[in-house]
C-alpha cells in the first residue's frame, strides 16, 4: 500500500506543480526539443505512476487475500485496525478489493477513451490526406499537392502516404526560397512524427480535461513542435526565407483538424525567435537546466517506488 500511495502522491505533485515549472522553463522556446521532452516526460510519469499504483494495489490484494490476520491497508491504518473486531481483516480486504477494482477501471476507462480519440483523429487525417491526393495537382520538382483555394495556406497531414498541401493562393504569395523553407518546415513535422505525438497528447487532454498538466502540456508541446520544425527549416534554408514565408502566409484561414500548418500556432513568438535567436551562452544554460529537469522527472517514479518498497519512505501510517 505504501508504494501505491507514494506513487499517487508523486503523480499529484507533478500534476499540480509540473505545468507552472515547465511553463517558466520551456515557454521561451530557447531549446524546443528539450522542452518537448520535458513535457512528455512529465505527462508520461504521471500516467505511468497511476498505472503502477493500480498494479501494486492488485498485487497487494492477491498477496494478502488469504491472510486474515494481516492486510496492507491494516498496516497503513494500524490505529483503526486495533479498534475493529475479529472480522476486520476480511472487511479491510474487501475494501482493498473495491479500491483495486476502481483503480483498474479508472485506468481502463482512460485508456479506452484515449484509444478511441486517437483512432478518430487518425481516421480524419488519413481521410483528408486521401482527399488532398484526389483533388490536388502535382508540380514537377515540388513534393507537395497544389489545391485551388483563395486562402494562403500550407500544411501537412499524416496519412498513407503523408501529404503536404499548398493552396494556389500561397503559391502566388511565396517566392522560391520562401516556398522551399515552408515546405522544409512541413517535412520536419512529418519526419518527426509530430502528428502522432500531438494526437496522443490531445486525446489525453480531452479525456482528462481537469488535469492542467495534460491540457496545458498538449498546447505547449504543439507550440514547441512548431519551433522544432522552424529550426529544421532554418538549418536548410536560413532564417530569413522562413521568416518571410511566415509573414507572407500570416492571416491564413483555418486548417483541417489534425493538420499542422506553418502559420497555425504562435506565429508572432516564432517570428521574434527567428529574428532574434538566443545567444549561445543562454542556449547552453537552458539546455543544462532543462536536461536536469528531465532527469529528475524520469527517475522520480522509480526512486519513489524503490524508497517506498524498501521502507525508507512510508506514505501511510506504520503497521
Amino acid at each position: 500500500m505504501s508504494v501505491a500511495t507514494c506513487l499517487m502522491l508523486y503523480s499529484v505533485a507533478v500534476a499540480v506543480f509540473g505545468s507552472p515549472l515547465l511553463m517558466r522553463t520551456t515557454h521561451g522556446g530557447i531549446a524546443p526539443r528539450l522542452g518537448v521532452t520535458a513535457w512528455v516526460a512529465a505527462i508520461a510519469s504521471v500516467v505511468l505512476s497511476w498505472t503502477a499504483a493500480a498494479v501494486f494495489l492488485l498485487f497487494e490484494l492477491v498477496r494478502t487475500w488469504n491472510q486474515p490476520g494481516w492486510s496492507v491497508i491494516g498496516s497503513c491504518f494500524s490505529g483503526l485496525r486495533d479498534l475493529v473486531t475479529g472480522q476486520a481483516g476480511m472487511a479491510v480486504q474487501v475494501g482493498l478489493l473495491v479500491l483495486s477494482v476502481l483503480a483498474v477501471l479508472a485506468v481502463s476507462v482512460v485508456v479506452w477513451r484515449l484509444g478511441r480519440r486517437v483512432l478518430r483523429m487518425r481516421s480524419r487525417t488519413h481521410g483528408h490526406a486521401q482527399m488532398a491526393r484526389i483533388i490536388g495537382r502535382r508540380v514537377a520538382g515540388l513534393d507537395a499537392l497544389i489545391v485551388e483555394a483563395p486562402e494562403r495556406a500550407a500544411y501537412c497531414v499524416a496519412g498513407r502516404p503523408h501529404a503536404i498541401v499548398v493552396t494556389s493562393a500561397a503559391m502566388e504569395a511565396l517566392d522560391g526560397p520562401q516556398l522551399e523553407a515552408v515546405l522544409a518546415h512541413e517535412r520536419a513535422h512529418l519526419t518527426g512524427r509530430h502528428h502522432q505525438l500531438l494526437a496522443v497528447l490531445r486525446a489525453l487532454a480531452a479525456s482528462l480535461p481537469r488535469v492542467a498538466l495534460f491540457t496545458i502540456g498538449a498546447a505547449e508541446v504543439a507550440r514547441l513542435l512548431e519551433m522544432c520544425a522552424d529550426d529544421d527549416a532554418v538549418r536548410a534554408h536560413g532564417s530569413r526565407s522562413l521568416l518571410e514565408g511566415l509573414i507572407a502566409l500570416s492571416g491564413a484561414g483555418p486548417i483541417p483538424g489534425g493538420a499542422l500548418a506553418a502559420t497555425s500556432i504562435a506565429v508572432l513568438d516564432r517570428a521574434g525567435r527567428l529574428a532574434s535567436p538566443p545567444r549561445p551562452g543562454e542556449l547552453a544554460r537552458m539546455r543544462i537546466f532543462i536536461t536536469a529537469v528531465i532527469v529528475l522527472i524520469a527517475v522520480g517514479p522509480v526512486v519513489t517506488g524503490m524508497l517506498a518498497a524498501t521502507g525508507m519512505v512510508m506514505c501511510g501510517l506504520p503497521g
